[in-house]
């Protein structure tokens, strides 16, 4: 019941060009994502969360946090954010990171720079690694 409650506010806004739908919102309740809602102007904070995996396409044009994301171990190929993840196993294909890729008490620790650059490949870019 409270879904469609807040379902229908969203919508609402939305309509009357209030405000989008949250990217959150419609990821974890699987609504529908636009080309618009892969696009996050700013950060995006997911400290704490429950989810799995994020879509393909995604860009973030601030820092995406994973800290405590326990359930996220691989990201989706061609993603483009600026910085910040942990818990992560292995870096996808394509990976574009303009700022830093921090790795705090991530099994990604155990690799070398250069292994971590050649998992993104030629088409990725990692602009500054930080080990904690």
């Amino acid at each position: 019941m409270k879904h469609n409650i807040l379902k229908n506010i969203f919508d609402f806004l939305e309509e009357k060009g209030e405000h989008r739908i949250p990217f959150m919102w419609k990821w974890l309740t699987n609504e529908p994502l636009t080309e618009d809602d892969l696009h996050i102007n700013g950060n995006l904070d997911l400290t704490y969360s429950k989810i799995e995996s994020l879509p393909e396409g995604l860009n973030v044009s601030g820092d995406l946090n994973l800290t405590f994301c326990e359930n996220i171990s691989s990201l989706p190929e061609g993603l483009i954010v600026r910085g910040n993840f942990s818990q992560l196993y292995s870096l996808p294909k394509g990976l574009q990171v303009g700022g830093t890729l921090y790795i705090n008490t991530s099994p990604l620790g155990e690799y070398s720079e250069g292994e971590l650059r050649n998992m993104v490949g030629d088409d990725g870019y990692l602009k500054r690694i930080h080990y904690f």
